[in-house]
């Protein structure tokens, strides 16, 4: 079965502190998970307060559906960096094949 994998790095200029990234990603992260059927997790260290980078997964037995889902949660991850005040520096996305 291919995989799909998506790495986003945010920019969250608002935060002064831990709590304030925190808040940003974790509401980033339910967002996503109540939206789509992926996993979600935190990948850098806690080295800047205005900095996160998340890694998104998500599998399937088509690579055409995955190739449109991991569209749909690039979009999605987008607006809802939008309405938090981040900001997408980068994403990332890789279908890793069967």
């Amino acid at each position: 079965m291919p995989i799909a994998k998506l790495i986003i790095e945010l920019d969250i200029p608002h935060a002064q502190s831990l709590k304030d990234r925190r808040q940003v990603v974790r509401s980033l992260k339910d967002k996503l998970r109540h939206s789509f059927n992926l996993s979600v997790a935190e990948l850098d260290e806690v080295g800047a307060w205005n900095r996160a980078t998340l890694g998104i997964v998500t599998i399937s037995s088509s690579t055409s559906y995955l190739t449109s889902q991991i569209q749909q949660i690039d979009h999605a991850i987008h607006r809802i960096s939008a309405t938090l005040s981040a900001e997408v520096i980068d994403s990332y996305a890789e279908i890793l094949p069967e």
